[in-house]
This record gives C-alpha cells, sequence and structure tokens, in this order.
C-alpha cells in the first residue's frame, strides 16, 4: 500500500496511516505521510518475524511428517491459531480508536475524502464505516477468502478456493477438494472472524450489521490481480485490476553486484529470494539448494539469512538484501527461484522471467499453481526436495529448448499490452472515488438481500406451491369425476 500512497503524495494528496504501535514494518514517520499511532499491549503473530519462522518451520514438520487428514487438520490448525490472533489484534485497534473519543472527534474534523484499507483485517472497513467514508480496498484476500468471493458469482467447478491448490480445470476429485476449502472459508467467517468483529460492530455500529456485510459494501475494489495471471472469473463493475501495479523498469545495479553478474558470461544468472518475512530455510533444506545451485553453469543470487551452507559452490554470492526487481530486469537473468509471493511473481512476469517455485505457506501454493498452469514454472515440494530433483528442474527452466521462457515472455507481452498502466487506473480510480464520495452506481446492492431472496428461494417455492395446488386440484376434480361417472353406470345397470 505504501507504493500507492507515494504515488498519491506525489500528486499533492494529504495523507494519514493509522497505525498499530506494535508494527514494524509500517514507519512512523515519513515524507509523504503523517501517522497516528493506536497503542496495544497485544501484538499479532503476523507481524513478528520471529513467530513466522516458526510458524513455517511446525508446517514443515508437518508436511514432512506424512500425508495424511490428521496432517490436514493439524496444518489448518496452526493456520487458523495465527488467523484468530491475528483477527484479535484489529478488534483491539479499532475498538481502542472507537473509545477514544478526542481521536474521533480528530478524525471526523479532519473531513477525509476516503478510506484506503486492505480488508484481509477489517478493523479499516468497521472505522471507516463509523466514520462514513467512501472505503476503497487494496485487496486480493478478504477475512476469510479471495476477495472476488464476497461480491461476484464464484461457482466451484471452475473457481478455485484458496487453499485448494487446483486450477480452474477441475477433475471430480479436485472439485471435492474445493469444496472443501470453500467449507473452511465459511466455517473461518461464521466461527472465527464474524464473532470476533460483532463485538465493535454491535457497540458502535449496530447489532443489525456484520463485518461481511460491511466489505461486501466498499465502494471500489483495487485487485491486485492481473488475467494474465489469474484464471478467468466473474466479476463486478467497482473491482478494478492493478495486479503488477508495484512492478517498475530496472535501475542499474550497485558496483559489486554488477560485476558479479557480469563475471556470468553466455549463461547468465540465477535469482533465489523467499520475500520478506521468511528469508531463509532450515539448515538441511539450504544445504540442497546450495548443492544444486553449484551444479550450475549459472552464477546464482541468493538472499539468504541463515547459517552459511557447506555445499556452497564458488558461483553463488549470499546477500543480506537483494534489489529484486533490479535483478529480475537485468539482460543475464535467466531464472527465479522464488516462494511464490504475488509481488515477486508480477515481477517475474513483468521481466518475462521464468520461474521454479518452492511454496511454503499461505496463498504461495495457489499462486504456483496458476504460473505453472501457464506453463512459466516447474513447482517442487519443499519438504521432498534434493539435490537431483531441484537440479533438473533448473535445467529445465533454463533450458531454452523448453517452453518455459517463451511461456513467460508471452505472459510478460501480454501484461504490458494494456491502454492503461495498472498504477494509473489505481489512481485514476482513487481519485475519481474521492471526486464524486463514492461509487455507489458500480457496486450491486446484491448483499442487502437474504440468501434466500438473492437465490430466488422465495419465487421458487411460490411457484412450486402453486404449481403443487394446481396439480392437487386437477388430481381431486380427476378424481371427483371419476366416482361421478361411476355412480351414473352402476344406476344404469340397476
Amino acid at each position: 500500500m505504501n507504493i500507492l500512497l507515494r504515488q498519491l503524495h506525489q500528486r499533492g494528496h494529504t495523507l494519514t496511516v493509522i497505525r498499530s504501535s506494535m508494527s514494524w514494518y509500517i514507519p512512523e514517520q515519513t515524507p509523504h505521510y503523517s501517522s497516528i499511532t493506536i497503542p496495544l499491549s497485544h501484538a499479532s503473530s503476523l507481524e513478528d518475524p520471529q513467530y513466522m519462522a516458526s510458524f513455517l518451520k511446525r508446517n514443515l514438520d508437518i508436511r514432512r511428517g506424512d500425508v495424511s487428514i490428521l496432517a490436514f487438520i493439524a496444518l489448518q490448525q496452526e493456520t487458523l491459531s495465527m488467523l484468530s490472533d491475528a483477527h484479535h489484534s484489529s478488534v483491539e485497534m479499532v475498538r481502542v480508536i472507537l473509545e477514544n473519543s478526542s481521536l474521533v472527534e480528530k478524525l471526523k474534523e479532519t473531513h477525509f475524502d476516503l478510506m484506503l484499507t486492505d480488508p484481509g483485517f477489517a478493523g479499516g472497513v468497521v472505522l471507516g464505516q463509523y466514520l462514513g467514508l467512501p472505503t476503497v480496498f487494496n485487496v486480493r484476500w478478504i477475512t476469510n477468502a479471495e476477495g472476488h468471493f464476497a461480491i461476484a458469482p464464484s461457482p466451484l467447478s471452475y473457481i478455485p478456493t484458496i487453499g485448494s491448490h487446483v486450477s480452474d480445470h477441475m477433475s471430480f476429485l479436485n472439485k471435492l477438494k474445493n469444496l472443501l476449502h470453500y467449507g473452511i472459508g465459511v466455517y473461518i467467517d461464521l466461527v472465527i472472524t464474524r464473532p470476533l468483529y460483532q463485538e465493535v460492530c454491535d457497540k458502535f455500529l449496530g447489532s443489525d450489521t456484520n463485518v461481511y456485510s460491511l466489505i461486501q459494501g466498499a465502494d471500489l475494489w483495487l485487485m491486485r490481480v492481473d488475467f494474465v495471471f489469474e484464471f478467468p472469473r466473474p466479476t463486478m463493475p467497482n473491482v478494478v485490476y492493478m495486479g503488477g501495479f508495484q512492478c517498475q523498469p530496472s535501475q542499474p545495479l550497485p558496483a559489486k553486484l554488477e560485476e558479479f553478474v557480469q563475471s556470468s558470461g553466455e549463461h547468465g544468472v540465477v535469482i533465489m529470494s523467499l520475500g520478506t518475512l521468511l528469508g531463509s530455510l532450515q539448515p538441511e533444506m539450504a544445504e540442497v539448494i546450495a548443492s544444486a545451485f553449484a551444479r550450475l553453469p549459472q552464477k546464482v543470487v541468493w538472499r539468504h539469512l541463515g547459517e552459511r551452507p557447506s555445499t556452497l559452490g564458488n558461483n553463488t554470492l549470499l546477500l543480506d538484501w537483494l534489489p529484486q526487481n533490479d535483478l529480475l530486469g537485468h539482460p543475464k537473468t535467466r531464472a527465479f527461484v522464488t516462494h511464490g509471493g504475488t509481488n515477486g511473481i508480477y515481477e517475474a512476469i513483468y521481466h518475462g522471467v521464468p520461474v521454479v517455485g518452492l511454496p511454503l505457506i499461505f496463498d504461495q501454493f495457489d499462486n504456483m499453481v496458476r504460473l505453472e498452469a501457464r506453463g512459466a514454472a516447474r513447482v517442487l515440494e519443499v519438504t521432498a526436495l534434493d539435490v537431483e530433483s531441484l537440479t533438473q528442474a533448473l535445467l529445465d527452466v533454463l533450458d531454452k529448448k523448453k517452453p518455459y521462457r517463451d511461456n513467460m515472455r508471452r505472459l510478460s507481452k501480454l501484461h504490458h499490452d494494456q491502454p492503461l498502466k495498472p498504477m494509473d487506473s489505481a489512481i485514476f480510480w482513487l481519485e475519481f472515488v474521492m471526486r464524486h464520495r463514492g461509487a455507489a452506481h458500480l457496486r450491486t446492492e446484491s448483499y442487502r438481500m437474504p440468501w434466500y431472496a438473492y437465490h430466488n428461494v422465495d419465487v421458487l417455492a411460490l411457484l412450486l406451491t402453486a404449481a403443487t395446488a394446481i396439480l392437487l386440484f386437477l388430481w381431486v376434480t380427476c378424481k371427483c369425476l371419476c366416482r361421478s361417472l361411476c355412480r351414473r353406470r352402476k344406476v344404469k345397470l340397476q
């Protein structure tokens, strides 16, 4: 979201960011926004890098143990526990804000033009509703699912749900799996998130609302999706697609890094990064990866925060941080080894670099399913990783005779061929909402309908009742006529 804020600031807008006192990744002081820091007694587990490292380790240990119902349940329990803790923090934050009358008065007197928030954790959604502001989402996920599921028709026969790890071409078993994960999303909504937020909704907004209906009522959805990557699906007019909005042309590399990249000669360079929160793997996995890299003729630039692997080859450079976008845009870059985070995938698409995927947690599996379905990636299970399989996957993606590079370049060409850049589109629609104090004319009111009305159950029930009544009337009429005819025959016979 900070990327959007910088662009808005450059266009002359005044920005205020409401942040938690526990937040380590949202600066309190910057030149492009002012901030209001909310004191909290408990930090969300998602805001703790050490927790994320331990969470990843537990997940990998469970996946490595066995593939069974018990392992699946254990994985879900881990994720649900973490989500519940994070939503608790979100609820606490909005409660502290709304109970502070002087702060609320200050927010009202400022006369903001809109609320920009991510509905994955819905404190901002509740606050925007309380202040009566037009609400714009920077969104891919909501509190329990992918954003489209809240507002657009989403047939489970070809729309994958989060966690299902299936494509839009589903076998019968894949449809069952998709339905199971949709059920998990419904459970998260009804059992975890709605009850948590309902207390503040009841107290400050009234008992006739809930957090899910507030999410559905947003004016505009800035969806971090491009259908070059996402599977086609139904949508709504208040959804604006800005997948890849953060991508930029590459900038020159630092001198020492440029020297290393140039030393790769005609073979080029492989980039590996596991993102901001997941900078390192368990030592045994790092040893496998280092051994596979050592077998390549390419040079390797690897963002790695753990211990130096003993099998590391002379062709591999370890860095605490790397300019990922600039490296992906370098002409000598040949492949990208990634966990499958959304930002990294869009940067790979933007620069046309094929991918070897090592998904670890959350939506990374679903992201890699989409890229693999496009023929632009090889995906491996990290808990079953060995030197031979990783080496072969790398060689396949690096091989010019195989389609991975061409497929990714085709995706890149499609991604760039747009009438308006994703960032320009996002900024236009943000300012559109400011100019018009919302975008209600683009928003369907279906979310206000009860489920039986939305699905026409009431109409079908009426038609079924009428049809039943007509059939019953005809049956009774026929029965009476038959009895009357029988009586007349008996009279004649007598």
